[in-house]
């Protein structure tokens, strides 16, 4: 029992503290008969009306407990003083809501990481000659990271949109969709090289860790282990022994072949003739310092790859030269997922349909964080009339890489060819506001505001993307389909002639060709040209299977012959 030393009431719950009436600490100890200045221990039943104060003649007593005041007259309630719980209680809320608000901000453990982006490091050695250094770290990290699971790691073609620029970093996670941003400054003095690391939750918006590393240029190899190794720790905590490994791995130990090899891929990326000329002979230095880099057989394979793309003094071969090159890499190590890709784009050209998918299957599954496999998937599987998976492999592509322009232009064709014109003009002015000079925003919008009457702004938009690209052949055709769509037959004969005088400086494809006269509705001459490229096994037929440019065709009996001797699907 426990009692109120000031209004002498009883408790019998001995886990009350304080007295309910007046606040005061109850202290231990039983209550004592009644008699003296005791109150005595009684039930008290009224026999008084409802509302009616009662006398003490209607009060009885029986022999249970009670608290009864010594005299009558003490009847009345007595005043109470202030209630204490009235301070108690929002004290006691507050801290319930500031101790819930730090123990989910610091104590709860944040929900595991599973999106990072590894931003440009900036290279503050006031040097130009070491972006190749602060480039070439960032993206062999992002590789680094990329074998980590159930990880998604933006890729290079993502992140190095805002070198440079100084944006938000919550703008950057949202554009991005990732919860953790890594920011990296390098600064060399002379044989010294120090790179600060910060790395940063940006849906919580606070900093997770910074780490400053300082090592001799001839260590460079061994530090971008050791920062592999650090950060995908604090990423994955968990990361089992053989995932540490993967994602630690030294292609190189030779810190000479590893900057020749980021001087390669710094040149690689800038994708003009000159420079891929230079980047051969990056990759070529860095094989004769280690002829056992994997790495820089894949850098070579993947420039002979896109060689005829961006240089007429492409060699012939450029397409067998990849081929050796990707196989070479692969056999030194068959965990990289890069030549695999480049494998598949070299048996897509060459029209073997079966091949080009194991290779670009077998990418994605070394690694699926691998946006290009992805995306020269979906081109394969929409040549081969598979739209619904390639519309799922795009988007893969696409949540991997959201900023990239050429990837942005398939989704949108992707909705073009389901029919939904009002996605696809959404997607393409993303692409635009994004990036106004990449054409391709502006030639995939054009075909939908072509089919939804909207021709004036077609012509436009093609227009726009021909200054931009040089006068491409194939937005020539497209421009043509849309002039003929528009009664302008004058303009698009002329660039018929345009195109015809380009082919025979193999210039253009005889599917361009043949576009412009489906356009005009002259099949007879538009299969005259298909026959051309079919006879020369032209891979770019099979782009033009799912291109809107072949519809007037497609109902054409000779359309699906064609389709046969191309190995490709009706």
């Amino acid at each position: 029992m426990k009692r109120c030393p000031e209004c002498r009431r009883d408790y019998y719950d001995d886990t009350l503290l304080y007295c309910l009436d007046d606040g005061n600490a109850l202290l231990e100890g039983p209550a004592t008969a009644s008699g003296g200045d005791e109150p005595a221990t009684a039930i008290l039943h009224s026999t008084a009306a409802q509302g009616e104060a009662p006398t003490q003649a209607q009060i009885h007593v029986t022999d249970q407990t009670a608290i009864l005041p010594a005299s009558m007259g003490d009847i009345a309630a007595k005043p109470r003083g202030f209630d204490k719980r009235l301070f108690f209680a929002p004290l006691v809320l507050a801290i319930v809501v500031l101790g819930g608000f730090f123990g989910y901000r610091y104590i709860t453990p944040a929900k595991q990481i599973e999106s990072i982006a590894v931003m440009p490091f900036v290279n503050e050695s006031g040097n130009a000659d070491v972006e190749y250094l602060s480039d070439g770290m960032t993206e062999t990290l992002i590789k680094s990271l990329s074998g980590l699971p159930n990880m998604d790691v933006r890729p290079r073609s993502s992140v190095f949109r805002y070198k440079g620029k100084d944006t938000d970093l919550q703008t950057i996670g949202k554009e991005l969709n990732v919860q953790a941003i890594l920011n990296g400054r390098v600064i060399q003095r002379g044989d010294l090289l120090t790179l600060s690391l910060e790395l940063v939750d940006v849906q919580r918006n606070r900093v997770i860790w910074t780490e400053q590393y300082q090592r001799r240029q001839a260590e460079v190899v061994l530090l971008q282990s050791e920062i592999a190794k650090d950060v995908s720790a604090k990423l994955s905590p968990q990361l089992s022994g053989a995932d540490e490994t993967k994602v630690s791995k030294q292609a190189t130990t030779d810190p000479a072949a590893y900057q020749a090899y980021l001087r390669g891929r710094f040149l690689w990326n800038r994708r003009t003739g000159e420079n891929l000329d230079k980047a051969i002979e990056q990759f070529q230095a860095a094989i004769d310092r280690d002829p056992n880099y994997a790495l820089a057989f894949a850098g070579l394979a993947d420039v002979y790859s896109i060689y005829p793309d961006y240089s007429i003094n492409a060699p012939a071969d450029s397409m067998s030269r990849a081929e050796a090159y990707a196989k070479r890499a692969i056999s030194i190590d068959g965990q990289l997922a890069e030549p695999h890709a480049t494998l598949g784009n070299v048996y897509y050209n060459r029209l073997q349909w079966a091949a080009s998918e194991s290779e670009y299957k077998r990418a994605i599954e070394l690694n699926s964080n691998y946006p290009t496999a992805y995306h020269w998937y979906a081109v394969l599987l929409f040549s081969l009339g598979r739209n619904e998976e390639a519309e799922a492999a795009i988007m893969r592509a696409h949540q991997l890489d959201p900023l990239s322009g050429i990837i942005s232009q398939n989704v949108a064709q992707a909705y073009r060819m389901k029919g939904d014109h009002a996605a696809a003009i959404e997607a393409c002015q993303r692409i635009i506001d994004l990036d106004p000079n990449f054409p391709g925003g502006h030639f995939a919008v054009a075909w939908s505001y072509l089919k939804t009457g909207r021709n004036n702004e077609a012509i436009a938009e093609w227009q726009k993307a021909l200054e931009l690209n040089g006068r491409y052949s194939s937005t020539l055709a497209e421009l043509g389909v849309a002039f003929a769509a528009s009664g302008r037959t004058a303009d698009a004969t002329g660039l018929l002639k345009e195109l015809e005088e380009r082919y025979a400086k193999k210039q253009a494809n005889g599917c361009d060709i043949a576009t412009v006269y489906a356009a005009l509705g002259k099949k007879d001459k538009a299969f005259e040209w298909l026959e051309k490229d079919v006879s020369a096994r032209n891979p770019r037929l099979a782009e033009f299977r799912w291109s809107p440019g072949s519809e007037p065709l497609r109902d054409d009996p000779r359309f699906k012959v064609m389709l046969k001797r191309m190995n490709l699907p009706e």
